[in-house]
């Protein structure tokens, strides 16, 4: 049964998931769980955190799959619901983990060399001032730079036009450059 269910088409996955199919949902389960997990990771910058992002989006997909009407294509469907889910999270704790914190998981880090180290200081200095953005231009840079998508897709993820993707974005590099200028 499940081979059966895993060799359908997204359409009739989605189908098999509204009759209450379990494979059927394990299937779309598994075809998203690394995007939502990705995405989730990349706006908290916390694994455990973006574990409970991911579990409510899937929670959130499972309960409103009915509601998919099917306009847009499943995955901005699903994209939406994990930006959802982010900027929800964002609204209800936010919080900034202090520099020194940082530094010091820097430096406990297993690097084996001065390059290991510094590479892995600059992607974390990187990857804190990308936290510093709002969540809007955060989760803008987030789908064009670690997901791939185009103006057009973020547009439709995020629910505004392409080129308020644009200005987010724009707005989103003057600030990294001003932030990162010194490194």
């Amino acid at each position: 049964m499940t081979r059966m269910v895993l060799a359908n088409s997204e359409p009739d996955l989605i189908a098999a998931c509204r009759r209450g199919e379990r494979d059927a949902f394990r299937a779309l389960f598994e075809a998203y769980q690394d995007k939502v997990y990705s995405i989730a990771l990349r706006f908290s910058g916390d694994e455990s955190l973006a574990m409970d992002i991911a579990q409510d989006t899937f929670l959130k997909l499972f309960s409103c799959l009915p509601e998919f009407r099917g306009d847009s294509a499943f995955s901005t469907w699903v994209y939406r619901l994990v930006v959802n889910a982010c900027l929800d999270h964002k609204r209800r704790s936010w919080r900034f983990a202090p520099l020194a914190d940082e530094l010091i998981a820097v430096l406990r880090s297993p690097a084996n060399s001065l390059d290991a180290l510094l590479h892995s200081e600059m992607r974390e200095r990187v990857r804190a001032a990308v936290e510093t953005l709002s969540p809007d231009m955060r989760m803008a840079v987030v789908l064009r730079y670690t997901e791939g998508l185009s103006y057009e897709e973020i547009a439709e993820v995020m629910g505004c036009s392409a080129g308020t993707v644009a200005s987010r974005l724009n707005r989103a590099h003057k600030a990294l450059e001003r932030k990162l200028s010194h490194v």
